[in-house]
């Protein structure tokens, strides 16, 4: 929540009404997690994101705002990784939750550190067969430059 009044303050916002406003939405949203299954898909994507991860692809979840962030956030974890273990890499970014949120599906970009066709449809196989192991269903042609959809997810995150 803290993180959440900071960006608003910094537009300037009066500080006691939005923290107001903002308790009461959350407290809405605790109140409403309470009739959610025990296992929500976002529940399942934290799990296939530390499986890709444990299997050599830096996968990261709202990594950034655009593409182009999402591929920067990807640089900087590779930095810190040994790039003899790393097979590839998996992201959405901050635009590709807010459509998932709105019941849009979620869009996944992937690719592999040569920038390969035939390297990026391996780690999109890899991600599909992960993505549809837990229980999710995946649209996606195979093709190397097209981004993997999960048409059906049903957004429910936890508050911590």
């Amino acid at each position: 929540m803290q993180r959440v009044i900071d960006d608003l303050l910094e537009e300037g916002a009066d500080e006691p009404l939005l923290r107001a406003a903002v308790q009461a939405e959350f407290e809405k949203k605790r109140a409403a997690e309470t009739a959610w299954p025990a296992e929500t898909d976002c529940d399942r994507l934290d799990e296939v994101f530390a499986e890709l991860n444990a299997n050599g692809i830096i996968a990261i979840q709202n990594a950034g705002y655009t593409m182009s962030d999402g591929h920067s956030e990807v640089g900087d974890k590779l930095r810190r990784r040994d790039r003899n273990n790393v097979k590839g890499y998996c992201f959405y970014h901050g635009q590709d939750l807010e459509r998932a949120v709105n019941g849009g599906g979620l869009m996944l970009a992937f690719g592999d550190l040569k920038n390969t066709a035939n390297g990026k449809s391996a780690i999109g196989m890899i991600v599909k067969s992960t993505i549809e192991k837990h229980g999710f269903v995946v649209q996606w042609n195979g093709e190397s430059e097209k981004r993997i959809e999960v048409p059906d997810i049903d957004w429910k995150r936890r508050t911590r």
